[in-house]
């Protein structure tokens, strides 16, 4: 029984409180959390906590039995100052560009196609994307690709389609490798000038002389020995790890990728694009700052991890233009990471079904757990970008797209772990039901005699005697508790607050839904329980959906028709 000493005011308060916790934490409120939110809000109801947590614990227990989308419109129809949005504090959104004239701005993706493209690919692109629309730019798709040994044609077609997934339009595309005469052209510059050198000191020493800050004697070769060298690398006649060349930088520097850091290397190992023509190979410092002069790109914005001082020492040394740089931190999620390092043993020992499975955060796993594009838009939006390291919630990224899949998603009937359940005096009836409450999406026609199925975890609890909605239907009274529940007809005027579940008929169709969670817990520890099935019987008009059509299964979630019979829960 609510204690109603407590106040109209403090329940609310305490029910926002629950709906506010379960919404950003997957749809799970913790009572801690929601009785300290309250006391910490109203300091006056301390000398009532033992209330409050009494009261909460009902309120707790009642909101994490709704879905998540239940959850999420009542906390916006009864509370909308506090309804869940991506946090914006810390973050600047997508301000205006520095020195950027509307119809002369150039902008690039330049992927490493060494891996599948992430959801840190698919924001950084897409701030890129938005700015090159509000200026009127030009948007380049280059391919990084001067590591043959990491990439790979299917590492490019993953960046190709999922960037035309996202809806952005490019307007040029190239390969890094189209250009390595060039690159090479700039190299041999840089060796005549005096900026840089060939080393042939082994790795271990290098490493060494970069922490003491000291040179090596390879430093102070003359120009025509250098060139001589460098003639011989480019002809083949050193094999991979007898020399790189290096450029001069500051060996005192406190920044070590200034300490004389490498601009090519040689790597015998054939590149799916250009074979075993070239075994010297610039390193992606040097090939950035010559494409980004090449491609006339006047604005690069890129997570931090880039070494931009060191490549603004080598357009400078090769008199090339300034361009605006900005960094931002990495797009991180909780449990999610896009480390390559943590992904890829998953895979190779078969611990997820592979890059496209539904909890990895690569665009393919994204898309088949049924995120849309406009959501990774909207998202990047509201959020922004910072220099600040932040990791997000992917309950903020599951919440928005469940709000723009809401108005375009048939509604239908599913219900897990089914149980019979006969209704004694119940008329045959014909009931057409529209797919959507709102939007004309369609409707279908199925035909009840008063036998069917309904979820096992709708009846737990129910005592006989108490009267319920079949949804769209009419009330049945439960006549018999239990494994082998029964009910009768008690017709079909709206009872108001009356519970309503769901039903099919025997005319159903079996449906498996996989309900994906976070791959890792705290740390690098893999979550044992982040991959679960659900089975259920579904209404007969799922057998005119298709592979990829997204679904509501009403008090379940949206889902995503990933194969006959088989759906992803898509949040």
């Amino acid at each position: 029984m609510v204690d109603a000493t407590l106040g109209a005011d403090a329940l609310a308060l305490i029910e926002k409180a629950a709906l506010v916790n379960a919404t950003g934490h997957g749809g799970k409120a913790d009572l801690g959390a929601v009785v300290g939110r309250v006391l910490a809000e109203s300091p006056e109801l301390r000398s009532s906590a033992g209330r409050v947590s009494k009261e909460a614990a009902g309120v707790v227990k009642r909101i994490n039995a709704l879905s998540p989308q239940e959850q999420e419109r009542l906390l916006e129809a009864r509370y909308p100052d506090a309804a869940a949005r991506p946090e914006k504090e810390g973050r600047v959104g997508l301000p205006p560009l520095p020195n950027a004239v509307k119809g002369k701005t150039a902008f690039r993706l330049p992927p490493e196609p060494s891996g599948f493209m992430t959801v840190g690919h698919a924001m950084a692109f897409t701030i890129n994307y938005l700015y090159k629309e509000q200026y009127d730019g030009e948007l380049w798709l280059r391919f990084e690709d001067t590591n043959p040994r990491k990439v790979a044609p299917k590492y490019f077609d993953s960046f190709r389609s999922g960037i035309r997934w996202l809806g952005i339009e490019y307007d040029r595309e190239k390969n890094v490798s189209d250009d390595i005469e060039l690159i090479y052209d700039y190299g041999r510059r840089l060796l005549q000038q005096g900026d840089a050198y060939a080393c042939s000191c082994d790795e271990a020493k290098v490493k060494r002389l970069r922490f003491e800050g000291t040179a090596c004697e390879h430093r102070g070769s003359p120009v025509d020995v250098n060139l001589r060298i460098w003639d011989e690398l480019v002809s083949k006649w050193h094999k991979e790890g007898s020399y790189v060349i290096r450029f001069k930088g500051d060996m005192q520097s406190p920044n070590y990728s200034l300490r004389d850091t490498n601009l090519f290397r040689i790597i015998e190992y054939p590149h799916p694009l250009t074979g075993t023509r070239y075994t010297l190979w610039p390193t992606y410092d040097l090939a950035n700052a010559v494409e980004d002069e090449t491609c006339g790109i006047t604005h690069v914005l890129r997570s931090s991890e880039f070494r931009n001082e060191l490549q603004q020492l080598i357009r400078d040394a090769l008199k090339f233009r300034r361009i605006e740089v900005i960094q931002f931190s990495r797009f991180n999620f909780k449990g999610a990471p896009v480390s390559k390092r943590l992904l890829r043993p998953l895979v190779e020992k078969k611990v997820v079904s592979g890059w496209d499975d539904p909890r990895m955060p690569t665009v393919e796993g994204l898309k088949r757990r049924g995120i849309i594009p406009q959501t990774i838009r909207q998202f990047t939006l509201q959020v922004g970008y910072t220099k600040t390291e932040h990791e997000y919630d992917w309950s903020m990224l599951l919440s928005l797209n469940r709000k723009l899949l809401d108005p375009v998603s048939k509604r239908i009937f599913f219900v897990p772990d089914p149980v019979r359940l006969k209704v004694e005096g119940a008329p045959r009836r014909k009931v057409t039901i529209p797919f959507h409450p709102e939007k004309d999406l369609g409707s279908r026609t199925i035909d009840s005699a008063g036998e069917f199925y309904v979820s096992s975890a709708d009846l737990k609890g129910i005592a006989k005697g108490s009267v319920f909605r079949l949804m769209e239907l009419y009330n049945v009274e439960l006549t018999a508790a239990g494994p082998s529940p029964a009910a009768k007809y008690m017709g079909d005027e709206l009872i108001p607050n009356s519970r309503k579940f769901q039903w099919v008929t025997e005319a159903h169709k079996d449906v498996r839904v996989t309900v994906p969670d976070v791959l890792f817990l705290e740390g690098d520890v893999y979550n044992e329980g982040s991959l679960k099935e659900v089975d259920g019987f579904a209404e007969e008009s799922v057998s005119g959906l298709k592979v990829g059509d997204i679904v509501q299964f009403p008090r379940f979630g949206f889902c995503r028709l990933d194969s006959p019979g088989r759906f992803i829960l898509s949040g």
